[in-house]
């Protein structure tokens, strides 16, 4: 990964060139395959930009864990990807390929730099060894390491409106959620727990006492099958927004949303142990998923009405507040921006319809 030190180089005002988004992509190649091969559903005006800021985020996290748990290195870790990000917010990225793809992702779809400091405070919160009361704080703490990324991408893609980025966040702390179901005993052997402790505590378990010892039993069970739940109510709200995609997005992200939450039902065909074992969703179940998932909300789903998480509200905002005022510019893009114009004001003529 790069050195995270103040020996950059300085570009003034540059632009990514073919190197650096190649640089992107064979990073998320090499350590984030998932998300590499998923990407192939994006249409391409979004796949590279995708591609950046997720490399973005894949050497941020990096930078914190490579630094262990001394609070010194931490901080000075923060503090050099928050310098970074102010240099890429003023188009003088420092010299790195992925920054200055970065760069270029920002101001071509005004991405709030919010985002991404929210990121780097849900780094903070883990470096610190944060523990959450109530489902509240779960929230809090998905919003930042997970919300933000489904609200990068719903600003990427153009579906800025506040029901969008609100269904947007759903989905990403969905998938953390699911995150944290999977990874019960992996967390607990490294001395951490993300399961809200009140909950914890309503099952009969004291955490503390229970982190010496991390054992599957019936209460940590019923905590996991509650937090499933919870999680499954979220990804079920986030299909509307899926629904309101550009329609070359919607697979790709209804993919995504079908397969992560198939994690959530694989901990629960192990009897919700995620303890002893790990979740992990066979290839041939993935395969068996995939077909029909790539047709499923490509259509209308029924509208949602709900409002935003109060604990993401304040992503939902800054997506909002920075909606640039742009239109199409080459032909093709014109082509496309009138089709999915049409589409959606059909899907809209059709929801009205349904409820009348």
């Amino acid at each position: 990964m790069p050195q995270l030190s103040s020996d950059h180089n300085y570009t003034k005002k540059t632009h990514a060139t073919a190197a650096d988004i190649a640089a992107c992509r064979e990073l998320l190649r090499c350590g984030s395959r998932s998300f590499y091969a998923a990407s192939f559903l994006l249409p391409a005006r979004f796949r590279d930009p995708a591609m950046a800021l997720y490399a973005f985020c894949r050497i941020a996290d990096d930078a914190i864990d490579c630094v262990g748990d001394d609070p010194a290195l931490q901080a000075e870790a923060l503090e050099m990807l928050n310098d970074r990000l102010d240099r890429l917010y003023a188009g003088t990225p420092i010299d790195d390929p992925i920054d200055r793809a970065l760069a270029d992702v920002v101001r071509d779809f005004a991405i709030p730099k919010r985002l991404l400091e929210a990121l780097f405070e849900g780094f903070e919160w883990d470096a610190e060894g944060r523990r959450y009361e109530d489902l509240s704080g779960v929230y809090d703490y998905s919003a930042r390491v997970a919300g933000t990324v489904g609200a990068m991408m719903a600003a990427l893609m153009g579906a800025r409106s506040e029901e969008m980025v609100a269904r947007a966040c759903d989905l990403g702390v969905a998938m953390q959620i699911t995150n944290i179901c999977r990874d019960v005993g992996e967390d607990a052997r490294n001395g951490r727990i993300y399961l809200p402790l009140s909950w914890v505590r309503e099952a009969g378990v004291d955490p503390d006492e229970w982190l010496k010892n991390p054992v599957f039993n019936e209460a940590i069970a019923s905590v996991v099958r509650r937090l499933l739940q919870t999680a499954d109510e979220l990804y079920q709200r986030s299909d509307a927004g899926i629904a309101g995609l550009p329609l070359g997005c919607r697979a790709g992200i209804n993919a995504a949303r079908y397969l992560y939450a198939e994690i959530g039902r694989q901990v629960e065909r192990q009897g919700l142990d995620s303890i002893s074992q790990r979740a992990v969703v066979p290839a041939p179940r993935k395969l068996q998923l995939l077909a029909p998932i790539l047709g499923r909300a490509v259509v209308s789903a029924r509208p949602v009405n709900a409002p935003a998480l109060e604990e993401t509200r304040f992503l939902v905002e800054a997506v909002v507040a920075e909606t640039p005022q742009r239109t199409p510019t080459g032909v093709g893009e014109r082509v496309i921006w009138v089709l999915e114009l049409f589409q959606q004001l059909e899907e809209r003529e059709r929801a009205a319809l349904s409820v009348r």
